[in-house]
């Protein structure tokens, strides 16, 4: 196995045509069926880049940005944005192609984290990263940047439900959308 890859060697597009099979009552394109194609290119490229089996461990920030219509193209761009020891994060790009007029929309980006596993299950090291552009050293950072930010933020969460008391809920949740049945909350 090579000590570095360069990212290019890995990066993989998927494009499928969007049927209306894929539908929600709304007559868009499921987000399901999106999530599905996404974890599908992640695993393309992480396995690629790791030379073997590949799991989806987290799923970032899917934010859907735009609708995905019937009769549209959709192309799905991965890519590694960042190694650890075992695990890669794959930033991917999703993009509608309307065939008729030509006109692409951005419609999704997230980034999959996803660990490379042995035969018996076990995490196993994957190749470091080869940098070879200024984006692919500014989408490395930001994937530092990510783990940091996240971090804090599982911290605080932490901290908060260690906070939370319910017996005060009736006062923190005053002129929200929400209804406690009596009895929950002993009165004062």
């Amino acid at each position: 196995m090579a000590e570095f890859r360069p990212i290019r060697d890995s990066q993989v597009t998927l494009t499928e045509l969007m049927i209306p099979a894929y539908a929600n009552f709304g007559g868009k394109i499921h987000g399901g069926i999106l999530l599905s194609l996404m974890d599908k290119v992640a695993y393309a490229c992480a396995a690629k880049h790791a030379g073997g089996y590949c799991v989806t461990v987290s799923v970032e920030s899917v934010n859907f940005v735009a609708p995905v219509e019937v009769g549209e193209l959709v192309s799905l761009m991965a890519s590694v944005n960042y190694v650890g020891k075992s695990s890669m994060v794959i930033g991917i790009r999703v993009e509608s192609e309307d065939v008729e007029t030509g006109i692409k929309r951005h419609t999704n980006t997230s980034y999959f984290t996803m660990v490379h596993k042995d035969s018996q299950g076990k995490p196993k090291m994957v190749p470091g990263l080869l940098l070879e552009t200024r984006d692919e050293v500014r989408r490395y950072l930001e994937a530092i940047k990510r783990q940091e930010i996240r971090s804090v933020y599982d911290m605080e969460l932490d901290n908060a439900r260690t906070e939370i008391q319910v017996d005060h809920a009736k006062a923190l949740l005053e002129g929200r959308r929400c209804q406690i049945l009596p009895g929950i909350i002993p009165s004062a």
